[in-house]
């Protein structure tokens, strides 16, 4: 199903010309109200007149996640903040969030991005989604909420967490759509087995999963136990949420909402535009965004695109399933980890050394786990075993409060980890992704 032919199936020269609009529309209104894109504007040499084409959205400058977390809270507000309807925001490397605002006309365009992403997935207006990505901050739950609204279909808003009043509305209220983490899916998948349950048959039959990275072998053991059909959702804070891409029912490759959010692949050094088929740095401009719309947002994700016609009708271009990070972020459990985050609340922690490994796997619940490796001083090590443990629990508990997951810490002799003259190696990853 198709939610809006109009525009996923636009004609190619016809979506430029949209997209061309859009561009030059958001161009002035930056230049205009937001101080900060007129600064960088004018230090590029660049004004909105100089936007003839589609193609000199390469001379507009580049938008970071710094950039986000230095105009905290509102300086990259292009509205009034008596227009802003919903607040969203996501964590960075020191602790400074990055703020996502929205109008009612945002809303209103999350809603249909994420009814196409439902719809992608065979979605329709007589379906029961059971939401339980998070609600709260982080985007996952209001904008799959948002989008099975605007499909029309009857949505259950779980939040994650409670597997077993999960499974329980499962049964009772017979869910055909779960949305939430791969590894929350597989999750309550095992659960369920150790419940008695038999997944296959409920009529849950589709699955939209994101908010993690997570591999084909994941996806034919969702589909394997649930006896559904699993795809693959693609979207971030900084540009609305989840909806900004999204698999069909080919599964080749994910759809780009092109007339809401331009797409470019950059080389992750130069900054130049990359040509369709070649790996690079994914790119995002929000084209109709009013709250705090984004000019070539730099997401540090890697993949390519591809615009050959698709089976399924639209003409969208696709992006390939990402191969990773140019950055060193880790994504456990939909929630952004960076190993800076880490070292700086250790160098706050008395009787803790600043030198750490990080050691991410899935275990047999095929949650994401974190054992965090620390060297602890050598006065403090040969102490008694309370004082370790009680050092460990304030380890622990920082974490939790700094990162918002739970880590296991493990204490380890001073100089036991592993020195590098180079970049030191600060995480090993052992999913299979």
């Amino acid at each position: 199903m198709i939610f809006n032919p109009e525009y996923e199936s636009m004609d190619e020269d016809a979506r430029r010309k949209l997209q061309f609009a859009r561009l030059k529309n958001l161009t002035e209104k930056l230049y205009a109200d937001v101080d900060f894109y007129r600064r960088k504007m004018d230090a590029l040499g660049v004004a909105p007149k100089d936007i003839r084409s589609l193609d000199d959205i390469a001379k507009l400058p580049f938008t970071t996640k710094d950039d986000l977390r230095d105009t905290f809270p509102y300086g990259l507000l292009a509205c009034p903040k008596a227009q802003i309807e919903e607040i969203h925001m996501s964590s960075g490397t020191t602790g400074v969030p990055v703020v996502d605002a929205y109008t009612q006309k945002d809303i209103d365009i999350w809603g249909e991005a994420m009814a196409r992403t439902l719809a992608g997935a065979g979605g329709t207006k007589n379906d029961t989604v059971q939401n339980c990505y998070g609600y709260g901050l982080f985007t996952g739950g209001m904008g799959a909420h948002y989008g099975a609204k605007t499909l029309g279909a009857n949505v259950i808003p779980m939040s994650s967490g409670n597997t077993q009043r999960q499974l329980m509305v499962m049964q009772s209220f017979g869910s055909t759509i779960l949305t939430c983490t791969p590894s929350y899916a597989l999750f309550m998948a095992e659960e369920a087995e150790e419940a008695g349950v038999d997944l296959k048959n409920l009529p849950i039959n589709k699955g939209c999963f994101g908010a993690e990275p997570w591999s084909e072998n994941m996806r034919r053991e969702i589909e394997e136990r649930y006896g559904m059909k699993a795809y693959d959702i693609y979207g971030l804070t900084e540009i609305i949420g989840p909806g900004v891409a999204f698999e069909c029912e080919a599964k080749n490759g994910l759809h780009i909402n092109e007339d809401l959010f331009y797409p470019e692949i950059v080389d992750p050094e130069t900054g130049r535009v990359l040509p369709d088929g070649e790996k690079g740095e994914l790119v995002f401009t929000t084209l109709t965004k009013e709250g705090t719309p984004l000019l070539r947002y730099r997401t540090r994700d890697v993949t390519f695109l591809m615009r050959e016609r698709c089976s399924c009708g639209r003409t969208t271009a696709r992006m390939h399933r990402l191969f990773g990070r140019t950055d060193d972020m880790l994504i456990i459990r939909g929630v952004n980890v960076f190993p800076s985050q880490i070292e700086q609340a250790l160098i706050e922690i008395e009787g803790a050394d600043p030198h750490y490994l990080i050691v991410v796997d899935r275990g047999q619940t095929h949650l994401d786990e974190i054992e965090l490796h620390v060297e602890v001083k050598k006065e403090f090590f040969s102490d008694e075993t309370r004082g370790l443990e009680g050092l460990r629990n304030k380890i622990e508990a920082v974490m939790k409060s700094k990162l918002m997951i739970s880590v296991k810490v493990k204490l380890v002799e001073p100089k036991t980890i592993e020195r590098s003259m180079g970049k030191s190696q600060r995480v090993i990853d052992k999913r299979k992704i």
